[in-house]
């Protein structure tokens, strides 16, 4: 009993989780605001871009994918 008792409250944890929610195109305006980022320092984040690309041996391009030898 107990064992069902764990089980339902797990599926019911899970179908919690599955809700998606769309965002509507009126809505992306907010989502891009300079508020929305998790980068809540810009100095933090320069340092960050600047080990980045250090690492990386290219300038740019933190946000795509390939590396620093051209091919994507």
């Amino acid at each position: 009993m107990r064992v069902l008792a764990m089980w339902v409250f797990v599926l019911l944890a899970l179908q919690g989780c599955s809700v998606v929610q769309t965002v509507e195109p009126w809505q992306k305006g907010n989502l891009a605001k300079p508020e929305m980022t998790f980068d809540d320092d810009p100095l933090e984040r320069g340092y960050r871009e600047h080990i980045y690309t250090s690492k990386e041996a290219s300038a740019g391009g933190s946000g795509l994918g390939g590396g620093g030898c051209g091919c994507n």
